[in-house]
């Protein structure tokens, strides 16, 4: 049995070795015999043009352009420490072999036949120049036997240190920076010939896998790669024991992930990436990322893209200065985000994602969450909404009416009110006004858990994805993590009638020949139906409420018709208001940027929730931003029957066309504010609702996440 095992793996071995072998020794006939040795032309260097940003009356915003694409360096420049640190990590036996290193390829493919895998790269540095500037890098056997007998014949034409001195001219490092002046200057500010030896063996390090290493995003991975070149250099004797103790302390720093060091710590400091010079950063850097993702990382940079923008310059001024109003006379990492989207057309009109797109430890786009460099945020009650669609997608009435007493507890977990209140039996319109927890926990038992964060994720949450056994009950209150671009998003289908349009923040895309790439100007055919018409109109029905007795965000009405949902997550970690009129959605978030620490103590509010500094400055925003424009109303909605109804009227084989109905004038409230009942009804002794029991089976999920248990008072 183990003859034969060894018979096996001996085979394998030699079909993979034999024919590389033969490969190899036909390859160095080329390279050894005595061949012509004329170069192919060189390829062009690389070139970069210019992308530029319009706002949405076609004025230019900002522009893309590579701040360190090439910065040219003489011979005498490069440092020898630089050149040790790369022959190091790169091609040992750079001066001993002739272009191609045979012993190092054979070397790197026994090392790749051993690990199952490629661990270790056979190019030698003049290899490498030469699939840059002269044969490409097609991945193929043809283009590998090129690259190879080019490299031998450059090798008998041009000394060794012009070799490695085109390479280091040209080589990527990363960060748009080609070439070692560039990379120099992008990461450590400082020309070519300054450099340490720590600062050299970094830049060697990066060559094989830029982005994988890239020290400004992944410094963790930098450091690695730092001390396996510096090791390499001590074995090759290139530093001594003393140099290669001294830089091996200097650890990498990134202020764009970390800020500034502490003082007197020796550190490799890697500086912040240069801005772009735009009044108006955080929409800058969505479009750059909106960019990245369509059409590739780092495009925007080489391209010379046209880029028409949905910005609305004049929202955006007051969206930034009703941000800043707030945050006045508090410090960070305090921070506020907000995001308004036009309904139906999906345009973002105006996006701050944060005090400051400059700050030290990096620029975080708190408005786009996860996608923005950020994390996500737990959205508290404002997450409720999305359950009564799903409510009356069902065919759940807003009549519907369930207990409020607290706490409520299903499979043997209680539910909290916030603040431990209590409420009598109530319907879904008055509890969603009052933002009674209790009920939504029953509801959303009723409706389902992932059926609720499917429709959530239709209407524009694109976090909501259900995971079986990690989802439960204390979804319905806020426990899955959002941005505040996807709420503004999401909360614009219910103004849009139930269709819903993706966000974006690009109109048009130009190439530098004038030749359109995207266009985003058809809304309709960029539209779909999410929920039904009369689901909508309900929900702007009830969500108006919420600016009236008994609702969260009374007083903060903007003198038309508007809608909206308080939210405030657990332990008053993070605030939020999301609120919209028939023409714009925005979203308001308020927290820290490093943690969920409690909201307390600020500006002499003792508890932040989300009735109070972010529904406020969406009172500033919204106002200012809509003066003097048109406020049209919401469309009243028509009666939703509960689901046996209509199955009854299906099989008698007929159906109902009510008349339209109008909207009252009700500016800042729901028709029906009047016929609510008051806000604390003295809860029944039961814990069990009208309609349904309080006691199921259902898994709860999210009970160790420390679910949210607001909302707003």
């Amino acid at each position: 049995m183990r003859r034969t095992a060894r018979a096996v793996a001996l085979f394998i071995v030699a079909s993979a070795v034999v024919p590389v072998a033969s490969a190899v020794a036909v390859l160095a006939a080329f390279l050894f015999l005595p061949l012509p040795a004329s170069l192919p032309e060189a390829r062009e260097g690389v070139t970069a043009q210019v992308s530029r940003i319009y706002d949405v009356h076609g004025d230019l915003i900002g522009t893309f352009e590579r701040f360190d694409t090439v910065r040219p360096v003489a011979r005498e420049d490069i440092p020898d420490v630089l050149k040790e640190a790369v022959v190091s990590a790169e091609d040992r036996r750079f001066y001993s072999h002739s272009g191609v290193d045979v012993q190092g390829t054979l070397r790197a493919l026994w090392s790749d036949i051993r690990a199952g895998q490629v661990v270790e790269g056979g190019s030698t540095i003049t290899q490498q120049y030469v699939k840059n500037t002269y044969v490409g890098n097609e991945r193929s056997l043809s283009r590998k036997v090129r690259e190879a007998v080019v490299a031998s014949q450059l090798d008998r034409q041009v000394d060794k240190e012009e070799i490695l001195f085109r390479y280091l001219s040209s080589v990527f490092f990363g960060d748009g920076a080609y070439g070692v002046g560039a990379a120099a200057e992008t990461y450590f500010d400082k020309a070519v010939n300054d450099l340490s030896i720590s600062e050299a063996a970094l830049l060697a390090g990066l060559i094989p896998a830029p982005s994988r290493f890239q020290p400004r995003a992944h410094p963790e991975v930098a450091e690695v790669r730092r001390t396996q070149v510096l090791g390499q250099m001590l074995r090759e004797d290139y530093i001594t024991e003393a140099e290669h103790a001294e830089a091996l302390a200097q650890e990498v720093w990134s202020f764009d992930v970390s800020g500034f060091p502490p003082e007197g710590q020796p550190i490799t400091f890697i500086h912040p990436r240069r801005r772009v010079e735009t009044a108006f950063p955080y929409f800058v850097d969505y479009v750059r990322r909106y960019m990245d993702v369509h059409y590739g990382e780092g495009a925007v940079y080489e391209r010379g893209f046209e880029i028409y923008t949905t910005l609305d310059p004049g929202m955006q001024l007051v969206a930034e200065e009703a941000v800043r109003a707030t945050l006045s006379g508090t410090d960070p990492p305090l921070e506020m985000a907000l995001a308004s989207v036009e309904p139906g057309s999906g345009y973002v009109k105006a996006l701050v994602g944060g005090r400051d797109f400059n700050a030290p430890g990096g620029s975080v786009n708190l408005a786009l969450g996860k996608d923005g460099g950020g994390t996500g945020r737990q959205p508290g009650s404002t997450y409720k909404p999305f359950v009564v669609a799903a409510a009356l997608e069902a065919g759940i009435p807003p009549s519907k009416t369930y207990s409020g007493r607290s706490p409520v507890v299903i499979s043997g977990h209680p539910f909290q009110n916030f603040g431990g209140s209590n409420f009598g039996t109530v319907d879904l319109r008055t509890a969603t006004r009052a933002s009674i927890n209790t009920v939504f926990v029953q509801l959303m038992n009723d409706v389902g858990v992932e059926e609720t964060m499917d429709l959530a994720r239709e209407l524009g949450v694109t976090t909501s994805v259900y995971q079986e056994g990690f989802h439960g009950l204390s979804v319905s209150l806020g426990a899955a993590e959002v941005s505040p671009l996807d709420m503004a998003s999401a909360y614009g289908v219910f103004a849009a009638r139930g269709e819903r349009a993706d966000p974006t923040p690009v109109l048009a895309v130009l190439d530098r020949d004038d030749n359109v790439l995207e266009e985003n100007f058809e809304v309709e055919q960029r539209r779909r139906r999410v929920i039904k018409e009369v689901t909508a109109d309900t929900m702007n029905d009830i969500m108006r409420g919420v600016f009236q007795r008994p609702g969260t965000a009374v007083g903060r009405g903007i003198g038309r018709p508007a809608a909206g949902k308080t939210g405030t997550s657990q332990d008053s970690g993070n605030a939020w208001f999301v609120g919209y009129t028939p023409t714009l959605s925005t979203a308001v978030w308020m927290g820290y940027r490093d943690s969920n620490k409690a909201l307390r103590n600020i500006k002499g509010v003792r508890a932040v929730t989300g009735g109070s500094f972010p529904a406020r400055t969406w009172q500033d925003f919204m106002t200012k931003a809509l003066v003097n424009r048109e406020a049209p109303d919401f469309n009243e909605p028509a009666p939703i029957e509960p689901v046996v109804n209509q199955a009854r009227r299906e099989a008698r084989r007929g159906f109902d066309i009510g008349g339209r109905r109008t909207a009252r004038a009700t500016p800042d409230g729901g028709p029906y504010a009047e016929d609510l009942p008051p806000a604390s009804v003295e809860a029944p002794t039961t814990t069990t609702s009208t309609t349904t029991t309080t006691t199921t089976t259902t898994p709860p999920g999210f009970l160790g996440r420390r679910p949210s248990t607001d909302d707003d008072p």
